[in-house]
């Protein structure tokens, strides 16, 4: 894991096209900003967690569980 100390207003960019931003520290939350192309995903980690979940769900269901 990469670790990077950055303070409000800056920034660091993943690849060419991803640049995530310090808004606000506010105790121990921080505030980032994420500017990305509308084909890129983002997503919080709890959240892709349900999502990778249900897809997981969805993709274990058996044909004799849909009705005709």
């Amino acid at each position: 894991m990469l670790v990077l100390t950055r303070k409000v207003n800056q920034s660091i960019i993943i690849g060419d096209e991803v640049e995530v931003i310090v808004l606000e520290v506010r105790g121990e939350q921080v505030r980032l900003g994420i500017k990305a192309p509308r084909n890129v995903t983002v997503h919080r980690q709890e959240i892709y967690d349900q999502i990778q979940d249900e897809n997981k769900t969805a993709s274990d269901t058996d044909v004799s569980d849909v009705p005709d």
